[in-house]
């Protein structure tokens, strides 16, 4: 089962558990957005589409704003050939916790049910979002929820290299498949957010 590393805001630094992992893991991939600090959900939604597309089946592994992005693709295109997920201290995409453009092209959080296994894990003091309601998001989504403790918002600034325990979590995932579920098409949602994707870009370039 390949893995798709899926970062948050400002991508993830070289010591961040995720490029570690991606470092360690030969079937591991990272899923490269075009803009890191100015995150839009259309274009990173497509960018990650392509990858899952490229390389169906794959176990996804989200951090911070890359784990709400998921919960996005879950609930926009169920019909992707997921493996499963691995979804770390989601953010939430309100101004007033995260101070960056475009932070608001991410709410609302969806709530819709996931259609493979996925794993939820919170911290009790993540300034990015309040367990209880990681907590909440992950009994909607039909994700087992993991009490990581305090241990902040699970990346380089609170501690986390490695992260061997999240390693734990994600070989619990990854099982041998005989074969990639069948892709059901869903065109009207790729060409809509193409579409938005084009025009923001056109905007973009007659500012400048």
């Amino acid at each position: 089962m390949p893995i798709l590393i899926v970062p948050g805001l400002d991508g993830s630094e070289r010591e961040h558990w995720q490029s570690q992992w991606e470092r360690d893991l030969a079937d591991a991939y990272r899923v490269v957005q075009t803009d890191w600090r100015r995150p839009d959900r259309d274009t990173w939604l497509l960018r990650l589409i392509e990858e899952i597309e490229r390389r169906p089946g794959s176990v996804l592994v989200g951090h911070s704003l890359g784990a709400t992005l998921i919960a996005h693709l879950a609930a926009l295109r169920p019909d992707l050939p997921i493996g499963a997920g691995l979804l770390v201290a989601p953010a939430d995409p309100d101004p007033r916790r995260i101070a960056a453009p475009g932070i608001e092209t991410f709410a609302p959080v969806p709530m819709a049910l996931f259609r493979f296994p996925a794993i939820v894990v919170a911290s009790r003091n993540d300034r990015h979002m309040p367990q209880a309601r990681a907590e909440h998001l992950a009994r909607l989504w039909g994700a087992t929820f993991v009490d990581a403790g305090s241990i902040g918002h699970i990346n380089v600034a609170s501690g986390h290299g490695r992260w061997p325990q999240g390693r734990m979590l994600l070989n619990s995932l990854r099982r041998p498949v005989a074969g990639a579920p069948p892709t059901v098409e869903a065109p009207d949602v790729v060409v809509e957010l193409r579409r938005r994707d084009r025009r923001r870009r056109s905007e973009v370039r007659l500012l400048v």
